[in-house]
């Protein structure tokens, strides 16, 4: 049995000003996103330039910021909204989602492309490369943050979060990392190595990222407030990655299927 170590929120305090670990993680996140997207950007010279790669990431850190906390709000915490609609702008009191920063995020590059005049769905697929590292990064945050631990366990590895209760439960901060972040990222990062359909890599970014959340979510301690849906299993995060899995299926039918095996065998 391990016990959680207590980390300091605060990375570095100069006088009044306070760094956070959070907020050095969310600084790695969209920092190694935008030096991997410039990397693969140089072996597509005739598509990105530098500046749209800068570009890019800034709609994507807003996307994923305004979307993570407005998905926070509306899918976790309606009622605290409903009760105290100035919540939804106190972001220093924590709060994000995954799914709303995805939601965001699509939005964001929406507008981005259309300015730009790229394909919607093809920058997509040039981006789905780059999320899972800023997952990890997001998740390691998490852990530092002492925030959704597991449900209590009895395998070795379970770990003492004394700020909850002295029960051993699963690290799954530390699962999802491993998952959403270092398995997610080396499977779509190897698959859009070379020349896929288009939708075929979102496809497995989506598919890849539903099944790992759908399946950490069963060692996932669900939102107090919340608690079970239903069956005393179903828990909000397994609703919300639902439509993530079957999007993934649907991307990889239309790239394999519905696009003709000329594109499949490269053919014109």
């Amino acid at each position: 049995m391990l016990t959680y170590p207590q980390f300091d929120p605060v990375a570095i305090a100069i006088g009044p000003l306070s760094i956070h670990w959070y907020g050095i993680m969310y600084i790695i996140a969209f920092g190694g996103a935008w030096a991997l997207a410039s990397y693969r950007a140089r072996k597509l010279a005739d598509q990105w330039t530098a500046e749209q790669i800068s570009d890019l990431v800034f709609y994507g850190a807003l996307g994923a910021v305004l979307g993570g906390r407005v998905g926070s709000v509306f899918f976790y915490n309606f009622d605290r909204f409903i009760e105290d609609p100035i919540w939804l702008f106190r972001v220093w009191e924590g709060g994000m989602s995954f799914h709303g920063g995805f939601l965001g995020v699509l939005i964001a590059f929406y507008f981005y492309t259309r300015s730009i005049r790229k394909d919607y769905w093809e920058t997509i697929d040039f981006i789905a490369p780059f999320v899972p590292f800023g997952l990890g990064a997001g998740r390691i945050g998490n852990f530092i943050g002492g925030e959704l631990w597991g449900q209590p366990t009895d395998v070795p590895w379970g770990m003492v979060f004394p700020h909850v209760d002295n029960l051993a439960r699963h690290p799954s901060q530390l699962y999802e990392f491993a998952l959403e972040g270092v398995a997610l990222f080396t499977i779509v990062w190897w698959f859009s190595s070379k020349p896929r359909p288009r939708l075929a890599v979102s496809g497995v970014f989506a598919l890849g990222y539903g099944v790992f959340r759908f399946f950490i979510e069963f060692f996932r301690e669900p939102d107090a407030h919340i608690g079970y849906l239903a069956s005393n299993w179903l828990t909000m995060g397994h609703v919300l990655t639902l439509p993530l899995i079957l999007a993934g299926l649907l991307f990889l039918y239309l790239a394999y299927f519905r696009q003709g095996r000329f594109v499949l065998n490269g053919s014109t």
